[in-house]
C-alpha cells in the first residue's frame, strides 16, 4: 500500500498545515505580521497553539513554509548538461515560476511575497532561504562532493540568478501579481546577464 500515495494521516497533516497557513496569511494581511500572535492564528484555525508550533516551528515559518527548492533543483538537473551554469539555472528558474504562476498555489505565493516584501523580519529570514536554494542548485549541478573551484563558480552563478529573480518577485508582489511573472524573471535575468532567458526555454 505504501506505493499508492500519501496515507490518510499524511493527507490530514497537509490539510491542517494549509488551513493554518491560510488563516495566518489572512490575519497577517489584515492586522500586520508584528501585531498578530501565534495564539491569534491558532484561534482562527480552530487548533491549539501547540498544533501550530508542531507544523510551523517559528512565526516566520507560517509565511516562509512552502519553499520550492526541490522544483528548482529538478529543473536545473533536467537542463542540457552542456549549457553554461547561468543559462541552465536561469532557464530553470523561469520554468519554475511559470509552473507556479499557473497553479492553484499562485495566490498563496503572492500573499507570501507581499508579506516578505513589507516585513523586515521576513526579509532577513528570506536571505536564509535563498542560501538553501543556492545549495540545492549546487547539489543538482555538482553532486554531493563538489570540487571547490566548481562549487565557487556555481555558487556565484546561482546567487546572481537568485538575486535577479528576487527583483522580479518583488516587483510582481508590489504590482499585485498583474505582470507576467515568468516574463519578469526572464527580463531581470536578461538585464543582469545580457542574454535571453524566455521564449525558447525547452
Amino acid at each position: 500500500m505504501s506505493g499508492e500515495g500519501p496515507s490518510l494521516r499524511e493527507r490530514r497533516r497537509v490539510e491542517t498545515r494549509r488551513l493554518i497557513q491560510s488563516h495566518a496569511l489572512r490575519l497577517f494581511a489584515e492586522r500586520g505580521f508584528d501585531d498578530t500572535t501565534v495564539n491569534d492564528v491558532a484561534r482562527a484555525s480552530g487548533v491549539s497553539a501547540m498544533t501550530v508550533y508542531r507544523h510551523f516551528p517559528t512565526k516566520e515559518d507560517l509565511v516562509l513554509h512552502g519553499r520550492y527548492d526541490h522544483l528548482v533543483a529538478a529543473g536545473v538537473a533536467a537542463r542540457p548538461a552542456d549549457e553554461p551554469p547561468v543559462r541552465r539555472i536561469g532557464r530553470a528558474l523561469v520554468e519554475t515560476v511559470r509552473d507556479l504562476a499557473g497553479s492553484a498555489d499562485r495566490e498563496l505565493l503572492l500573499a507570501r511575497l507581499r508579506l516578505m516584501v513589507d516585513t523586515p523580519a521576513l526579509r532577513a529570514r528570506h536571505l536564509d532561504s535563498q542560501f538553501a536554494t543556492q545549495q540545492a542548485i549546487a547539489a543538482a549541478l555538482l553532486g554531493d562532493a563538489p570540487e571547490p573551484d566548481a562549487e565557487f563558480r556555481v555558487g556565484a552563478a546561482a546567487s546572481a540568478c537568485l538575486a535577479a529573480m528576487h527583483v522580479a518577485l518583488t516587483r510582481w508582489a508590489r504590482e499585485d501579481g498583474r505582470p507576467d511573472l515568468p516574463g519578469l524573471v526572464a527580463a531581470a535575468l536578461a538585464a543582469a546577464f545580457g542574454e535571453e532567458f524566455g521564449d525558447d526555454v525547452d
